[in-house]
Parts: C-alpha cells; structure tokens; sequence
C-alpha cells in the first residue's frame, strides 16, 4: 500500500523539475546567453575587463623635521593667593569673578577707620617729638658754650647730650610708627600682585578676614605667556638632549620649536619654545618633564588642560615625504606603496616609514627620485596589472585636488 502511494509522488517531482528546466534553457536562449548547467553560462563570450585608471604623483627628494611626540599639560607661568595682611570687615569686593586683573588693581577694600585712627595718633606723636628735639638743642649748645668758661660742670653737659639723643630718638621711632600706620592703613586696599585671570571670591562684603588667614581669599594666575609641561620618556629624553643643547636655552639661542594640538584636533597657532628641564627622572613613570612656553594672547589654553604636543629636534634632508593614504602596512607592519614603471604597470614596493609628519610618511628607502606614486584607484589594482594613468595634484590636506570643470564657450549671437 506503502510503494503504490511513493510512486505517484516521485512522478509528480520529475515532471515539475523537468518543466523548471525547459523554462531555464528558454531564458537562456530569449537573452542571448548559454543555457543554464552548459559551460561558459557566465558573461558573454569574448567580453573582456576594462583597463584600471589610476592618478598619480611623481615624488621628489625633499627634507622634513625630526619631530618626537609626547604629551603634555598646560600651567600658569605665575600664581598668587590674594591673602589680607590686616584684619578687619570687608568693605566691598571689586573685581568681577573670572575677569582680567592687573598688577596693582584694587580688589578688596577692607574697613579702614582704625587703622586711619592709628595713623593720626602716630603723627600727632611724632610732631610732639619734634618739638622736643629744639629745645634739648638749645640747652646742649648753651652748656657748650658755658663749658669754655667753666660754668657748668661736665656731668651737666653730658646729661644735656643726652637728653638732646633721646629726643632725636624719639622722634625717628615715631616716624617709624608714623609709617607702619601708612603701611597697614593701605593694605585695607587688598591689591593685585601680577596680572592674570582672577577666579573666584572666598569671602563675601561683610566678612571678617584676618591677617594672614589660612583660605585665600581669591587666586590669579597669570596665563600670558603659559607653560606647557611636557612628560618625555628617558628614551626620548637622550635623543632630545643633543638638540637642547645645541639650540637650548644653554646656549643663549631659541630652544627646540614644540606645536601643540587642541581638543578638536586643530594645531594652536602660536609656536612654543623648551625653557627648561628637569634634572632628574621620575621613578615610577621614568619620564623626565620638559618645560616649554607658549604666548596666549586670546587666553585660549587655561591652566590643566591636557594636550599632545610634537618637539621639533632637527632636520632630515634626502627623505621622501609620501601621502598616508597612499601607504599600506602588513600583519607585520611592514610600509608598502605601489608605483608605475615605465611601460604603465603596477609595481608594489617594501618602504622605510618610521614616523609621519603631518598627513605624510617620512620614508628613506625604497624611492627613488622622479618615481610615480599611485593615489587614485588603488582598490582595483594588484602588481603586474596594465593601467591607465593620469597625473594628479594633492593639497595640503594629503587629498586629491578636484579637477576644474571646463568653462562652455560663449554663444554666438545669431
């Protein structure tokens, strides 16, 4: 009952694959192709692949800077705490939070009436010493003169010298208060020491502040010129030192240049210079910091920010400078390019590129003067392969420049 029920159903099967096949061979022949499961059944016999384009630059010999790059974090070149050096109620705070001060800006104004009190008591005293030093004057010159004459005795003299010391005494120490007074009475003016940006207030109008308090009462810090402290490894310290020496501060000349590059990636505009170095490495990072020092201006970099930064040490003259885009690396990291020779064929090249310089590989080996490089149409080529070529011009952003579109002529007028 079993087989006469299977034989049906395997019958059925063979006439639907054969309809299906039938069908196919139709296809095949109404579009022009070999039928389905013949050979060849592919593209159409004798079609053959275009020729690959590809553009291309010829390199030239150039020289390039022997750049290291290490990270770094900006500093205030200085910083004061604004501390009150006299005690007493704030009168009124001046600067604005966050603004520009500059050396000698009043910032507090600190109540100043018992320290004007102490000033006038202080001159008041010292006029009234002032008026002592005649009149011992007077008695000491007229026991002078008696003296010549044996009349008076000489412990009289000696007492008038004396009497004619003290008041001159007096009177010097009473200056000196007269000044304290002076002193104090203009630190009730709390007043900027250096120029820079001034954060925020710790004490209010109204508050009680005394005479060198712990808490600050606000903290400039000077950011024209800026520090950018740098943290080199030992390694690259040694090949630094040669050029720091060189053309470092040491010397008397201009330091080694250091750029820096922003959060957004962009290059700040101002190049710095190395001012100084640490005399010793950090044990437990072994880097050495290298102080440099850049102009700020429009106060773009503030203190703590964190920034890489590239020390130009020298120059490397009869390198090639190729475009990154155009260099490809290995599993082993091995640079590679392709060229052109001189019958248009793809030639591939191992290159010597150990660091970049801008969006270009430094390379030493591997090119030659007037070689052409490929940039366009790389995806479609392998070595060996007959292209066609077409010189093209890069920015100086590494890419292509776009052709220019090729102007209509004018209409004629009819």
């Amino acid at each position: 009952m079993l087989l006469a029920l299977t034989l049906p159903l395997i019958s059925g099967c063979e006439q639907v694959g054969a309809v299906l096949h039938k069908a196919g061979d139709m296809l095949g022949a109404k579009s022009g192709g070999a039928p389905a499961g013949a050979p060849g059944g592919g593209a159409p016999a004798g079609m053959q692949m275009p020729t690959p384009e590809v553009g291309f630059i010829v390199v030239h010999p150039t020289s390039a800077p022997i750049v290291e790059e290490v990270a770094g974090r900006t500093a205030a070149s200085a910083v004061a705490e604004i501390r009150p050096q006299v005690g007493g109620i704030i009168e009124k705070r001046v600067f604005e939070e966050g603004s520009r001060v500059n050396a000698g800006d009043v910032l507090y104004r600190i109540d100043a009436r018992s320290y004007q009190a102490t000033l006038d008591a202080a001159k008041a005293d010292l006029e009234r010493y002032e008026a002592s030093v005649p009149s011992a004057q007077a008695k000491f010159d007229r026991y002078q003169e008696l003296a010549n004459v044996n009349g008076v005795s000489k412990q009289d003299i000696d007492e008038a010298r004396s009497a004619l010391l003290q008041a001159k005494a007096a009177v010097a120490s009473a200056a000196s208060a007269v000044r304290t007074a002076e002193i104090n009475l203009g630190y009730t003016e709390v007043k900027a020491p250096i120029s820079g940006l001034i954060g925020r207030s710790s004490a209010t109008e109204g508050a009680l502040v005394t005479a060198g308090q712990a808490t600050a009462l606000a903290t400039i810090r000077q950011i024209d010129p800026i520090y950018v402290d740098l943290s080199a490894s030992s390694t690259s310290m040694n090949r630094m030192r040669q050029a720091i020496e060189t053309d470092g501060v040491n010397s008397g000349k201009q330091g080694p240049k250091v750029t820096i590059k922003l959060d957004d990636n962009s290059t700040y505009e101002e190049v710095g210079r190395i001012i100084s170095t640490e005399a010793n490495v950090d044990e437990t990072t072994d880097t050495v910091t290298i102080r440099s020092s850049f102009a700020n201006p429009k106060m773009r970099l503030l203190p703590g920010m964190y920034m890489r930064a590239a020390v130009e040490i020298g120059t490397e003259n009869n390198v090639f400078l190729l475009p990154q885009r155009a260099v490809s690396r290995g599993v082993t990291g091995q640079a590679s390019a392709y060229f052109l020779t001189a019958d248009n064929k793809v030639e591939s090249r191992a290159l010597t590129a150990n660091r970049a310089n801008g969006f270009s590989w430094v390379v030493e080996k591997g090119v030659s003067d007037g070689d052409r490089l490929i940039i366009e149409g790389v995806q479609k080529i392998r070595p060996g392969m007959e292209v066609k070529s077409a010189e093209v011009e890069l920015g100086a952003d590494g890419l292509v420049k776009p052709q220019a579109a090729p102007t209509a002529a004018p209409a004629k007028a009819p």
